[in-house]
Parts: C-alpha cells; structure tokens; sequence
C-alpha cells in the first residue's frame, strides 16, 4: 500500500491510497470540561438527519460516558484490543515533541498496519446487542473509594465524563479505505467524508473498519449512511444561511457551549497551513489545548477534544495520546489569548475563519495549583470568510438582574 504522512503520529503510515488533501478541512474543537450530558446535540441531530423509518438505531451524533458507556457497546476497547493482538505491547509513543510530531513519535500498529493479509485495517462487526441502549451505563462512575473520603483535583479517585462523538471525517478515512464499490469519499471543499448512495451496496465494510463505528447499516435500504457534517450549512446552501458558511446543527444546539466547529485550511502535504489566527488552527497547533480521538489508530481524526481535568491521567493518555498531560495544564492556566479565544465556543452560528483579540484591562489575579493566574477583560472579535466582523464577546461574561416584575416567569 502506499505510505502518506501522519503528523498526528509523527511518521509515515501505510494507507490504501495516495493522499490527496482538500483545499479546506471541516474540524472541530470540543470542550469536554464544559459538557452537561443534557443530549441536546444528540436530539438536534437526530431530529433533522435520522428520525425515518430504518434509521431507529442511528445516532449519528451521540453522548457517551467513559469508562463504561459507548455506543455501539465497547468499540474503542475491541479495536484497542486488535490492534494489540498485531503487536503486542508494542503500541508506545517515543521522541521529543516537534512541529511535525507535537505528541512524539508512534511506535506501535495503526489500524491500517495491523490488518492481516487480503484486510485494508483490523477491524469488527458489533452485534445487534451492541447497538442498543446508546445510553448503557450512563452516569456509572469508576468507584475506587468511599465518596465520603472527597475528591481534589488534579484527579479525582471515583470519576466518569462524557464523551461527545460525531463522524470525525478523518484524513485517511478507514471507512473510505474499505469500501469495495469505493462509494465513499471525501469532498474537495472541505474535506467532509460522504457516502454515494447510488454505488452503496451495504458491504458493510465501512461499519466493520471505521475504529469509531460512525457509518451505520440502513436495513430497509440496504445501504449504510454517516454523519454529512451537515454540509448545507457548511457549504453555505442552507437557506438560513444566506450564503454563508454555518456551523452543523449538533454544534449549534449545545447550551453548555462546548463546541466550536470551523474549516481549516490545509497544505499540499496534508497538514494544516499555518494560521494561528484561526481558531481551532490556534487551540489545536499553537496552544495544543486539544487533542484527537485515539490518534493511534491512524485515521487523523478531525475531531479534537479538550480532555476532563479530574479523570486518571493514564486512561485519558490511552484516549488522547501522551498531549494529555500538557493540554490540561494549558487549559488550567490558559494564556491571556487562550482566554479571549475559549470565549468564542458557541457565540455564533457562523463559522469563525479568524479571530483578533482587542487587549482589555486587567480585572482579577487568581491563584491556580499555588501560583497567579492573571485575567483581563479582553475583547475576542471572530471573522468570516471574507473578513466580515461576525461576533464580539469579551473575556468578563455580563450579568443581568431580572427585574422583580419578572421573578417568577420562564
């Protein structure tokens, strides 16, 4: 097979096909610390992509508490586990971080490396078991001692969070590499991966190599069907949008206002042009705030996460790579950009291509893990894509007394 670069991992791979990249690439930063599990973004999905007849077991976006929850059932542990029967343990990170391998260097088996013989990548079929209860376990916390004992960051000793999940349109897709009637691609404009459901056959190969399980089998078509990225607001075709670029609907339904979704634009080689005046270019290269979705399996997922400050550091290195320990810091003590940027998660529909930070003054010195933290009431001003001023937040949220003619009204 052809070998492409993988910054993610720091080295080259093996992938079905040459990389071809897209001029811009649809991604996305989520903020796990902020998440309320109230599936908000679950039901927006649900609602305007999956509610027919077939489609009652998709949940193309869904919300998922880790250690125990996944849908469907156990799909990150079973494809861990078959990825160390290929090498067994040989899945090590190594190396000193650089712009081109900002984790180090992957050492072990991606999906793609670990298949055997005839396979594109190590993968499963879940069973019809595994699909149901997409809430299995929710809320369950890993319980090692009496709660009565307290917890304290930096972790926490009992602890579970919620994992929010999407088709991450990866930049070597695994559903794409498996696909015998090659029915799935990836679009040129922004790098959102879609299946044709003129050439689908239902195969199901995209179910059984996709590591995370985001292409779902349709029985009453026979086809299988994903997330779309909800590429009519991305595009600009969605008539609310009058012609411009949105974000998805799971991004703009989120009242804890998690997620921040744009498009990024990408070099020939495949990563990310340099733009740090791009939102999710500037948390995810310059401030490495957040990470991917178990980089090791070698999709370079598209879909990066702020990891939970209380969880066990080992169990979010497995999830995120050996950036956990950095990112968190970072985002404990966020730099004063830092600071004005988090303040642009969910503020606008429109997608933010760049930002500028207006300096404010200086409003409060806190203390975090025995040290000041200064905090200015900055102004972060988000623009779109050809420059037009779309939001204007400040670092200081404002606050607002209802009035007592109001006290008791919704």
């Amino acid at each position: 097979m052809p070998s492409v670069y993988n910054w993610q991992l720091g080295r080259e791979m093996t992938y079905r096909f040459d990389h071809a990249a897209p001029q811009w690439q649809f991604a996305a930063v989520f903020n796990i610390n902020r998440c309320l599990a109230c599936q908000t973004c679950t039901m927006a999905c649900k609602s305007t992509w999956t509610f027919s007849e077939g489609q009652e077991y998709m949940w193309w976006n869904n919300v998922e508490t880790k250690p125990y929850g996944g849908y469907p059932q156990h799909w990150d542990v079973k494809t861990l586990e078959l990825i160390e029967q290929a090498k067994p343990g040989g899945q090590t990170w190594g190396g000193n971080p650089a712009s081109d391998a900002p984790y180090g260097t992957y050492g072990g088996s991606t999906i793609f490396e670990a298949a055997s013989l005839g396979n594109v990548a190590v993968g499963y079929l879940p069973t019809d078991e595994e699909w149901t209860s997409p809430n299995i376990h929710e809320d369950s916390p890993v319980a090692t001692t009496a709660l009565s004992e307290g917890v304290s960051l930096p972790e926490h000793q009992t602890w579970f969070f919620y994992l929010q999940r999407i088709c991450n349109h990866c930049t070597y897709p695994a559903c794409l590499a498996a696909c015998p009637r090659n029915a799935i691609y990836k679009r040129e404009e922004d790098g959102i991966v879609l299946i044709d459901q003129d050439r689908c056959r239902g195969y199901r190969k995209c179910v059984e190599q996709c590591p995370y399980k985001k292409p779902m089998y349709r029985a009453d078509t026979r086809t299988s069907e994903k997330c779309i990225g909800c590429y009519p607001r991305v595009e600009g075709s969605d008539p609310l949008t009058e012609g411009l670029p949105m974000e998805t609907r799971c991004m703009a339904s989120c009242p804890g206002q998690i997620r921040l979704q744009g498009l990024v634009r990408v070099d020939e080689d495949g990563t990310w042009a340099e733009d740090p005046d791009n939102p999710l270019y500037y948390l995810v290269r310059e401030e490495q705030l957040a990470l991917p979705l178990y980089p090791q399996f070698g999709t370079a997922p598209n879909v990066y996460y702020i990891p939970p400050r209380w969880v066990p550091r080992p169990y979010l290195r497995q999830m995120f790579g050996p950036g956990v320990d950095d990112a968190i810091a970072a985002y404990e003590r966020p730099s004063r950009r830092a600071q004005a940027v988090l303040q642009l998660f969910r503020v606008s529909q429109s997608i933010i291509f760049s930002f500028e930070v207006i300096d404010g003054p200086k409003i409060a010195e806190i203390n975090v893990g025995g040290r000041p933290l200064e905090i200015f009431d900055d102004t972060v001003v988000g623009y779109g894509r050809d420059g037009e001023e779309i939001v204007r937040v400040n670092v200081r949220e404002p606050q607002y007394e209802r009035p007592i003619q109001y006290l008791n009204t919704i």
